[in-house]
């Protein structure tokens, strides 16, 4: 069984969210998450919870409240196995994408938790049928320990759609996370507008300068912002410049038009922003940082207005210039709750 008693440098305590959990700006998408409309699509157990709790990107509690205020084991728990084989339950995840480490949460769980527990994965076409599937191995049976994270790099280089979890023999995991990068989007030339910088399209971040209040992957998280709190929000910045963050498109493109989001942020939003944007070709993240700033701007230093959506049209110069990478600077330093950067992938 992989990963013995003694190897306890990937177990982390402390129950913490999904986009936390690499604990880097940087950090891979976690494919499983329940925002991206990751689902499960059948568990062979659910006595004491369901599996669909195990995909909530909120840190894991010790009970579930319900809307009636029942409580609840907050993760998927099963019935006490009293044959031989284990339990499994089949995921889909919220965006087809490279897998590149997978995550155990067993917290709360001291007396309950699985023993061990393995991953595998597929890729079906949308009208493909789950039964067909042709499962690739990702992580081997590893031992887990209650009350405690696990972290497991995968070095799988294709594209999943579907993973397969499997605990042995029995018991109960508060979360589980698929880290990857989503499969970007076509760049086919068609005029539909959509979200290039968007996470579930494939964007992601490249790096910032600072996250003291709120991760830079929450600015291009889906859906609108629900509650204080879940956006980009830096530090107040004490010396001279401005906060910045660097963001890889889902696909190269044109834009027509930016959508600044300072929801929630009404007594420190950021001043102003303006927008630097690069066609880069196979370029390394360490040396798209180190040229950002001098970057094309696209959109010059616009002011903004807080708790509200701020929208800017680009040029009809600028719409044709197409780019792979954007830098958002904020001026000098607050908070942002949803950058959209809508135009044409191409």
């Amino acid at each position: 069984m992989a990963g013995g008693s003694n190897d306890r440098t990937m177990i982390r305590k402390r129950s913490i969210p999904s986009e936390e959990f690499l604990g880097s700006e940087r950090a891979y998408v976690n494919l499983a998450d329940a925002r991206l409309g990751a689902t499960v699509m059948e568990a062979s157990d659910e006595w004491y919870a369901p599996a669909s709790r195990m995909l909530n990107p909120k840190a894991a509690n010790y009970y579930y409240h319900d809307d009636e205020g029942f409580r609840w084991v907050d993760g998927w728990e099963t019935s006490r196995r009293r044959k031989a084989g284990n339990e499994w339950c089949v995921i889909k995840l919220g965006r087809p994408g490279r897998i590149t480490a997978i995550g155990f949460d067993t917290s709360f769980y001291t007396g309950n938790y699985p023993l061990a527990a393995s991953v595998q994965a597929c890729k079906l076409r949308a009208d493909g049928d789950i039964q067909d599937a042709e499962w690739v191995e990702l992580v081997p049976p590893t031992e887990l320990c209650g009350d405690a994270q696990r972290l497991v790099p995968v070095g799988a280089g294709e594209c999943f759609t579907h993973v397969r979890l499997n605990i042995f023999p029995d018991g109960g995991l508060a979360r589980f996370r698929v880290f990857g990068l989503i499969q970007p989007l076509s760049a086919d030339g068609s005029s539909a507008q959509c979200d290039l910088a968007a996470l579930e399209n494939g964007g992601r971040v490249v790096g910032c300068s600072d996250t003291h209040f709120g991760a830079v992957r929450a600015m291009i998280a889906p859906g609108p912002a629900v509650e204080w709190g879940k956006g980009w929000e830096t530090r107040r910045l004490r010396k001279p410049g401005h906060d910045w963050a660097v963001i890889a498109l889902a696909a190269p493109g044109t834009l027509d038009r930016v959508l600044v989001d300072t929801t929630y942020y009404t007594g420190n939003f950021p001043a102003a922003f303006s927008l630097q944007g690069a066609c880069l070709d196979n370029t390394p993240d360490e040396v798209a940082l180190n040229q950002a700033m001098y970057w094309p701007e696209l959109v010059g230093r616009t002011e903004l207005k807080g708790g509200c959506e701020n929208a800017v049209e680009l040029s009809a110069a600028l719409r044709e210039t197409r780019v792979t990478h954007i830098r958002l600077n904020i001026y000098p330093d607050g908070g942002v709750t949803r950058l959209r950067l809508l135009g044409q992938a191409r």
